[in-house]
């Protein structure tokens, strides 16, 4: 890659890490269920009307809609809401590597290769190791690994749907996600609720806001396409485990989140892990490119 290039990834990088930090932030003023809705309208109108029809089937756009848009970041920014630190949320998400290798075997019928397996069972150690100081939110931990799970699913979905702009894919199944998001907001979060969050916005919710669904949705997958169609997804993949090191090191300096010494055992393992896998697998690796938050 050019110099320029791993910039623009270490970049990217950057703006997912920092991502949780803005989610924490959006999620003092908004319920979550709101939140995620205003994140997905805001990035698919008025973008919808500016990046062309979609390339690719319905059935995949509507598939990543709900189950990335809808399922995962439902459940991650309500385990985020529950107690779950955004460092390491960034950290917990990256088992969905896990996740999709499993589908790929349920689903897809593939083999995965010895070495690949164990890097994964690696991976899933570390999870484990920094669930173990989540006791007293089980309940939110459980939440971001179903959040995981969720990205794993959507994983295999995009992977068959192949899409050749990553960007306008994104686009569309935001636009997908955001009218069951606003029907379920007002179910779960409540009329009230919702009500009182927009009559109190305020710039600090609108930072928030414009961050995760303007630059870490839409700036972030249009530099992150370019790059998987320039260098492909072999090259550019393994940029995303430094998604929790920004993720984990702009909450301890934005949040005040503490760094516990198993959080950085498990982040070694789970890191570690999952480019093993990446390294071996060359066949395998297109499966984990999503590493958006």
């Amino acid at each position: 890659m050019k110099p320029k290039h791993i910039a623009l990834a270490v970049a990217i990088m950057a703006i997912w890490g920092v991502n949780f930090v803005a989610i924490e932030k959006g999620l003092d003023h908004f319920p979550p269920l709101l939140f995620n809705a205003l994140r997905f309208t805001l990035a698919a109108f008025p973008a919808l009307f500016f990046v062309g029809r979609p390339q690719v089937p319905w059935r995949w756009i509507v598939a990543v809609g709900l189950i990335l848009g809808v399922t995962k970041f439902s459940l991650l920014f309500a385990g985020m809401a529950a107690g779950m630190p955004a460092g390491l949320s960034s950290l917990v998400l990256q088992s969905q590597a896990v996740f999709t290798v499993l589908f790929a075997v349920l689903l897809l019928r593939e083999r995965p290769r010895p070495v690949q397996v164990g890097g994964l069972a690696v991976a899933l150690a570390g999870v484990v190791v920094v669930g173990s100081r989540t006791g007293a939110d089980l309940g939110a931990f459980l939440l971001v690994i179903g959040a995981a799970a969720a990205w794993g699913l959507s994983n295999i979905a995009t992977r068959k749907a192949s899409p050749p702009d990553t960007l306008r894919f994104m686009v569309w199944a935001s636009a997908v996600a955001c009218g069951p998001l606003l029907v379920l907001s007002l179910l779960i979060d409540g009329p009230a609720a919702d009500l009182t969050a927009l009559r109190a916005i305020d710039g600090e919710a609108v930072l928030a806001l414009a961050y995760v669904a303007l630059i870490s949705t839409l700036a972030g997958f249009a530099g992150w396409g370019f790059l998987l169609k320039r260098y492909g997804a072999s090259t550019v993949a393994p940029f995303s485990m430094l998604v929790p090191l920004f993720g984990m090191t702009s909450a301890a300096l934005f949040l005040g989140e503490q760094i516990h010494p198993t959080d950085l055992l498990g982040g070694a393992l789970v890191i570690g892990g999952i480019l093993l896998g990446l390294a071996r697998t060359p066949a395998r690796r297109s499966a984990l490119v999503r590493v958006d938050a």
